[in-house]
């Protein structure tokens, strides 16, 4: 069994890193065969964009695969996917994302589950509180980001 210890922590690094840049802490691995291949965070604010969460900038940052690689490969983020990033997921055909907590947000996790997509919950306490803390102290940036 694949230890998620290693790949949910490059996560929150990646979470880290947006949240330094004056960002929101949300991040994200891409794993293929035990080996990340591709790292991004949330850089709605960092580059003015409307789609830049941790998931499509990791999946930018890992560029083209063919559908085999996506099937095989696993999504972390330190957050519940929204639909956006859910719909990327289901698009490429990523069979597995790990997700840090959902506590603070919790995206479309039972339709994702309801395609067939195995979804893990870490509920990881250092997700939760990265996340508790950005919503408390910026919460007009957290609502824009979720859409509210």
């Amino acid at each position: 069994m694949l230890q998620h210890t290693p790949f949910m922590q490059a996560a929150i690094e990646e979470a880290r890193k947006g949240r330094a840049a004056g960002g929101i802490p949300i991040g994200s691995v891409l794993v293929l065969d035990g080996k990340i291949i591709g790292r991004g965070h949330n850089q709605r604010v960092q580059q003015g964009s409307a789609i830049r969460h941790a998931e499509m900038d990791c999946l930018e940052n890992t560029g083209r695969l063919v559908a085999s690689d996506y099937q095989r490969a696993i999504l972390y983020s330190t957050l519940s996917p929204c639909d956006m990033c859910s719909g990327a997921a289901l698009l490429y055909g990523i069979g597995h994302i790990v997700v840090g907590e959902n506590k603070t947000f919790q995206g479309p996790e039972t339709y994702v589950k309801g395609r067939g997509v195995k979804v893990e919950i870490l509920n990881d306490p250092e997700c939760i509180a990265m996340m508790e803390e950005f919503i408390a102290a910026e919460p007009a940036l957290w609502n824009e980001d979720i859409g509210e």
